[in-house]
Formats: C-alpha cells, structure tokens, sequence
C-alpha cells in the first residue's frame, strides 16, 4: 500500500506544478488565471485534458490566418464610401459622439458610414421572411455567415434557396462554425457545392479535435447580398429562431437590415473571414466591383443613420470591442439600457456599469427569464443580484427566451450585433456589432425596450433575499469559474 501513496502524492505534485506551470506561462486575466487554477488542482489529470481543449490559447497558424486579412481591401471600401456621401445633422455626431467614433476608426479602422437606411427586426416570422426575400431578388452575390446554420426546417429553406440561386449563377458563399451548427454535416452542405455555391467551416472551427482547441467560435451573423443589402445581430439560422422548440418558447432576438454603406463593411467582414478560412488558393476573394459597387442613389434607396461597423476577436489581446463599447458606455447622461441573454461581466465592465449608475444615470439591464445553458445561468443570476445592490435596474423578460444584444444610450446612441456581455464575447468569439448614431433610431430601440419591459419584472432585494441557499452556492460557484465559461 505504501507504493500506492507515493503514487498518488507523486501524481498531485506533478500535476500541481504542472497546473502553476500551465495557467502562469501565458498572458490572461487574473480573473480568468486563478478560474483555470482551480480547476486544474480540483480535478487532477482531468482538469488538464479540460485544459488542453479549452483553456489554451488560439493557435499561432489561425491567428497567423486571420491576421493577414485584416482590412487588406479597406483603402477599397473607403473610395466607395466616399463616392455616396451624405452629410449627418451635427446632433446625430455631436461631440460625445465623436468620442466613440474616433475610438473605434483609430483602434479598429471602422470608418463611419453616412447614408444608411436602418430597419430593426425582432421576431423571427419576420426577419426570416424578409432576409428570404432579399436572397430571391439577388443578382450577383449572396455572402452567409453564421454561427449556428442548423439542418431542420428553415436550414433547409434557406440552403434550398441558396442552392436555386446558385444554378441561376448568383455567386454563394457560406461560412459556418462547425462547433455551433451541430447537424449541418459537410453531405449536407454538400447540396449547395454541387449546385456551384461555396461552403467553409470558419478557421477556428476547422480541425477542432486534432488541433486541441474548441474553445474560440464564429459568433457573427452576418449576410450581404450584392454588396448593397446587410443584416447583422442576434439570429441564427434555425427553428428556434422562429420559437419552434419547446425548451425556449417565443424567441426574442434583435436584427437589423442595413441598405448603405455599411453593407460595404460587412462585405469586407466576410470577405476578410472568408480569406482566413479558404483551403485552397482558387478560392480567395480578390476584391472587385462586384463585390464593393458603387453606391448611387439611382441603384439604393439610402437613408441617413451614421453607422459603424465594428468587428473583433481573440486573435488580438487587446480586447478593442469590449474597450469601444465601454467607451461608448462612459457617454451616457441620460440613460444606458443594455439587452444581453448572458450577463457574465469581467471586474472592468461591471465597474463602468456601477460607476454610471452611481452617477445617477438610468442603468436598466435586461436578461432572460429561462437559461439555455443552467451553469451559465447561475453565473448571470449571481451578478444580476450584484448590480441590483449597486443601483442597477436589473429587468427579467418572461415572454420567452431573450437572446438580444443591444445596447442604448441617451437619445442618440445605439447598438445591435452577436456580442454578449460575457467574458467569452469579450475575450474568445468573433464578434460584430453595428453603432448607430441617430436619435430616430435610437428612438425606435428605446420604445421597443420599454415593450419589452411590460414583459418583464423588476429584480427587487425582497426577491434576491427569497433565494435559497442551495440557490446562491451554485450562483457563487458558478461565479466563482464565469471566467471560462
């Protein structure tokens, strides 16, 4: 027996050293270092084959990949844009504005766009029928990418009418992450191949076994067709979307569709991600006018919502989305209304979020009722009560499953996208988010807020103290390991 005990005592030596060894050779966040710690010395020998697949960072050769994509057609984009421009009313980039703007176009090379119609989608039935729409009166180009792209009843109708547009010799594109389209196999995909269109797992989803990193996902949704029509936001491509499956009820989500120059953004977005991803040289994207036309009046209907496009992922270590949008957080004098169906915030985020609410701003933080992933949920319950200590309105929608990411600020700032407010939108997916600002807009996200609020019930410190015990350990534990979740 004596042998067994220095096998053991051997084995939790190793695998302690080994664990200091693992979480303290690379850069992270202390937050997220002592996260990892203890799960490496909790669970020996498994908590390193966790490790291996989750905790390590993005690869050298994708972060290779993707980093000599980075805004190689921008300078091509930009002559377009400026061939279309539209002046916006001082009050829609006032001088709090400019703040932001200069932020993102420095740090993030996200020119404003200037002509921009903007129209908001919050049901599923709609978004789908219109973004349907659109691909049936595509001409040139039909650019997809998504995170999830599901083989059920509308994967299907959307791959059915991918496939019917290709054989009329419109050019498709599809990227896909492999991880969060469980079911959409490559025969499945297959369809749309033989039909002429063109399919690619994104980079980071690509190989995920054998490169021991499943950890970094394609969270953009995103579609530009013709280079002039966008949508972007919160909706992926599945029944669920549409509030088909039981587990989640209604769907509320938010999108947009975007006809301007911002659609040019989008299109470099994916062409940038589409480039990172190829597997063979015929398949790069060299930039042309097809893809980045001219924007005239005479072919667009444009409005004049001020845009940015802002996109980021964990290839940088800079965390530049999550900087901009507390940046543009730190503007609000009025009012700061985030929707978010994860509420995870790291030490940075949740200190502006107390800092404004304690400058006597309406901070209002909506969250869903129900989780779609429980240990996550407990994690969003425990820093829910935390805010709602701090004077942050913290709002439970109840007619569904809230899976919106916007965020509004005063009258005249606001934003739409596939960013969370979580540490792995902030630190481990490729995210996008659009800033619009524009009060009417902006008037249209703050009224549908307020209809989602008569949805929703206040988070009171009477309910929080109701909460039992057992309740607030797993909130505490789940705290406690939000980091990595």
């Amino acid at each position: 027996m004596v042998w067994w005990h220095d096998f053991i005592r051997i084995i939790f030596i190793t695998n302690t050293l080994l664990a200091f060894y693992i979480v303290f050779h690379r850069r992270r966040s202390v937050s997220t270092t002592w996260a990892w710690l203890i799960i490496l010395l909790i669970f020996p020998v498994v908590g390193i084959t966790l490790y291996a697949f989750f905790g390590r960072g993005i690869s050298q050769e994708n972060i290779f990949s993707i980093n000599k994509q980075h805004h190689i057609g921008l300078r091509n984009v930009q002559k377009s844009i400026a061939k279309a421009p539209k002046e916006v009313s001082p009050s829609d980039t006032s001088k709090l504005g400019k703040i932001a703007i200069h932020f993102f176009n420095c740090n993030n090379e996200s020119p404003l766009t200037k002509n921009n119609n903007v129209e908001l989608y919050t049901e599923g039935e709609t978004f789908f029928h219109d973004l349907l729409k659109d691909m049936v009166r595509a001409k040139e180009t039909i650019n997809v990418e998504f995170y999830t792209f599901y083989s059920d009843n509308i994967g299907n109708r959307v791959l059915q009418l991918l496939i019917k547009k290709a054989k009329q010799g419109v050019k498709v594109r599809v990227i896909y992450d492999a991880w969060g389209s469980m079911g959409a196999t490559k025969a499945w995909f297959d369809q749309l191949r033989k039909a002429g269109g063109e399919v690619l797992p994104f980079i980071t989803s690509r190989n995920m076994i054998t490169r021991y990193r499943i950890n970094y996902h394609l969270h953009r949704k995103i579609v530009v067709i013709d280079g002039r029509i966008s949508w972007t936001g919160g909706f992926n491509i599945g029944d669920q979307y549409l509030g088909r499956k039981k587990k989640f009820g209604h769907w509320r989500d938010s999108q947009v569709r975007i006809v301007g120059s911002a659609s040019l953004l989008l299109q470099e977005r994916f062409v940038m991600d589409w480039n990172a991803s190829i597997k063979r040289p015929e398949q790069l994207i060299r930039f042309n006018s097809t893809l980045f036309p001219d924007l005239d009046e005479k072919k667009i209907h444009r409005g004049d919502v001020a845009t940015q496009i802002v996109s980021d992922g964990p290839d940088r270590y800079i965390p530049y989305m999550r900087n901009g949008m507390m940046r543009l957080m730190q503007l609000a004098r009025k009012r700061l209304w985030i929707q978010t169906p994860y509420l995870i915030p790291d030490d940075a985020v949740f200190a502006t979020w107390q800092t404004i609410a304690m400058s006597g701003v309406d901070v209002k933080i909506m969250i869903p009722c129900k989780p779609d992933h429980p240990f996550i949920y407990r994690a969003t319950q425990w820093y829910a009560n935390e805010l709602t200590r701090c004077g942050v309105k913290i709002y439970i929608y109840e007619d569904g499953f809230l899976h919106a990411k916007t965020t509004i600020i005063d009258d005249s700032f606001s934003t739409v996208g596939s960013m969370n407010q979580d540490y792995r939108s902030y630190d481990l997916n490729f995210e996008d988010n659009a800033i619009f600002y524009d009060k009417k807009f902006t008037k249209k996200m703050t009224e549908v807020f307020e209809a989602d609020m008569k949805k929703s019930h206040l988070l009171t410190r009477e309910e929080i103290k109701k909460q039992g015990r057992i309740l607030r350990t797993l909130q505490s534990f789940s705290r406690m390991l939000s980091p990595i979740l």
